[in-house]
């Protein structure tokens, strides 16, 4: 039984993390830089350790300070949150060693999911649909010519142990072929100590949608999917559950083959499943070996606790909920606050409401620092429907004051206000087309 949790991250997720361990009865200890000595999930956890400077390398992703602090504190288990070290499976293997349990998936399953190839090679075996490209490593300009005339342009090269970005080149003619072919070797190898890369078929305007699941190893609850295409440069802006390009009969299918693909992996924790929906093809792209920052939007619609039953699967407790089949109702939308300056915020008033909740770290008086990822908080609603969730978030928006500092407030009114979007029918190209119009301002 788990009695005492450090929680590997900072801002919004340490904050949720706490509250959910404290819902538990559960103590939590919670880590920070010297740049986040002031944080509130310093001010909410039973005790807080500071493990570095602000830099992440020296602090939260300081696999030695993290250990450290969750031994001297005489922690049992450590909640890795979302991003950092998360689906690291070095840290994941220093902490086993180290006597404490990982609130998580198990390093197999980290190591397999984070090689691309080998995720794709899986997936397919599971049912599901995989974007056309290769099913091993392209080793030439010569091979990448010749896969690209099969697949036809455009291609997309990624680097086949890697994410977020690095080592990921679209490629649209012949021409391009060479030079995109040794910046995205030069990319992975830099990044992730691996030049391999692989190529896919790049889909130019397709959905982007995920499936939540929540898995302990022989059950594996399916949590309905999120639709996730409103984003600005890869990175989301607005999710919601369920989608409206997700017909039953597409749901059921992703079901089946997602199930079965954490059943392969004897998958143990909450895990996400990422897809491109283009022209009513659903092609597999990745697993998240992790909870991900949109998790609210499946707790609505499922009424699940996702954070308490990671707990729950890693300290071999008992649960009903995973025994359970959940039945998903209604609306939920989520909008992300970013910060486009730093500072002291002189005033925050969150909206408050019925079937409304904000996850945030930020209060009046706190700083926010150039150090970390720009996100202030989390303004989710639960509707009956998607219209209605639009016009709960706009009215939240409304109530919404952060003074002292730029945020992107203004802009998620104004996608929330566009008639694409609105209407359903847009995709992840949306706020490319939006910020061409000339009334746009960022």
């Amino acid at each position: 039984m788990i009695k005492k949790v450090l929680i590997a991250n900072r801002g919004e997720i340490a904050v949720r993390v706490v509250r959910a361990l404290r819902a538990m009865s559960i103590k939590s200890v919670c880590v920070y830089s010297t740049a986040d000595k002031d944080g509130l999930w310093n001010k909410l956890a039973d005790e807080c350790i500071c493990i570095g400077s602000e830099k992440a390398c020296d602090s939260y992703l300081n696999i030695n300070n993290i250990i450290s602090a969750a031994i001297h504190s005489h922690c049992d288990a450590i909640h890795p949150g979302v991003g950092f070290l998360s689906e690291s499976a070095e840290f994941v293997d220093i902490v086993e060693k180290s006597g404490l349990i990982f609130i998580g998936p198990n390093k197999e399953t980290i190591n397999l999911l984070g090689n691309k190839i080998e995720a794709r090679i899986l997936a397919q075996k599971a049912g599901l649909d995989v974007t056309p490209g290769s099913f091993k490593e392209v080793e030439s300009v010569a091979e990448l010519k010749t896969l690209a005339h099969e697949l036809g342009y455009p291609i997309i090269l990624k680097a086949s142990l890697g994410g977020g970005g690095k080592g990921m080149r679209v490629i649209t003619n012949d021409g391009d072929l060479e030079t995109n072919f040794n910046i995205a070797r030069e990319e992975a190898n830099k990044f992730f100590a691996n030049p391999s890369i692989h190529v896919e078929k790049f889909l130019t305007h397709p959905r982007h949608i995920e499936i939540q699941l929540l898995s302990d190893g022989k059950n594996v609850l399916f949590l309905g999917e999120r639709d996730c295409s409103v984003q600005k440069n890869h990175q989301k802006l607005i999710e919601e559950s369920p989608s409206n390009v997700v017909n039953q009969k597409l749901r059921n299918k992703l079901k089946i083959a997602s199930t079965n693909l954490f059943k392969l992996l004897n998958y143990q924790g909450a895990g996400t499943i990422e897809f491109l929906l283009e022209d009513d093809n659903c092609y597999f792209m990745e697993v998240n070996a992790r909870v991900q920052v949109e998790h609210p939007v499946s707790e609505f619609v499922s009424s699940i606790d996702i954070i308490k039953e990671m707990v729950k699967i890693s300290g071999k407790a008992n649960s009903k909920v995973m025994n359970e089949n959940p039945i998903l109702r209604n609306h939920s939308m989520e909008v992300r606050i970013n910060a486009l300056s730093c500072g002291k915020i002189t005033k925050f008033n969150p909206p408050l409401g019925p079937s409304v909740r904000v996850d945030t770290h930020i209060y009046t008086g706190y700083n926010v620092s150039p150090y970390y990822d720009s996100m202030l908080a989390k303004i989710i609603v639960y509707t009956n429907n998607r219209q209605e969730s639009i016009k709960t978030l706009l009215s939240c928006l409304t109530e919404l004051e952060i003074e002292g500092i730029q945020t992107n407030k203004d802009i998620i009114i104004k996608i929330l206000k566009n008639k694409k979007f609105v209407s359903g029918k847009f995709d992840t190209s949306l706020y490319k087309e939006m910020e061409k119009d000339l009334k746009w301002k960022i």
